[in-house]
């Protein structure tokens, strides 16, 4: 005889293979025991995803950047700079030579014209040359042997009625071949 089933009464119902409940049962049910261990582990895993998208937009708003020295600077007294000499000591920190001769003292910028190497003053040889191509330059920053296609730039320069210091500053540039070497801020009358 087969068993009558009352309306309070339901089957059970037998998986289907391949199911979803079936793959859930035999992999174990989540019991009361271990909801909380599942459950932590899920807002670990949310925390550490959020968390990597934090650090992507965070890198997003703050770009690795080149941070450039200044570019205006005071160099000392016009008393401290001998005549006749190619004073080196901003071109490692700021990239500028200071020449002072008899009538005018300047700022020379160390970017080789060429490239953009950085020349040396060869004091022997009383001329700046790139060590890259071969450039050379006069004292005066005009070029006269290499590949270089114009003379290196020169920097403004002025004294600051303050306190009678040199003031250098890279960030207005003269070129010789605009005919700006002229201009009375391209250089300072000793």
């Amino acid at each position: 005889m087969s068993e009558q089933i009352t309306p309070y009464q339901v089957p059970p119902k037998t998986p289907l293979a391949g199911s979803a409940a079936a793959e859930i049962r035999e992999q174990g049910e989540i019991s009361r025991r271990n909801f909380p261990v599942v459950l932590t582990t899920a807002w670990f895993a949310l925390a550490a995803a959020l968390g990597g998208l934090g650090a992507i937009l965070g890198r997003f708003l703050f770009p690795n950047v080149l941070f450039e020295p200044v570019s205006k600077f005071k160099a000392g007294l016009p008393a401290d700079y001998s005549v006749g000499e190619v004073d080196e000591r901003w071109k490692e920190k700021f990239g500028i030579w200071v020449v002072r001769n008899e009538e005018i003292m300047y700022a020379l910028i160390t970017v080789c014209t060429h490239l953009g190497c950085t020349p040396n003053w060869l004091a022997a040889q009383n001329k700046f040359k790139c060590p890259c191509h071969g450039s050379g330059y006069y004292r005066t920053g005009v070029n006269f042997e290499g590949p270089a296609p114009r003379p290196l730039e020169r920097a403004k320069i002025y004294i600051d009625t303050s306190d009678g210091q040199i003031v250098i500053d890279k960030g207005k540039q003269f070129h010789q071949e605009r005919g700006e070497w002229t201009d009375p801020e391209s250089f300072l009358k000793t």
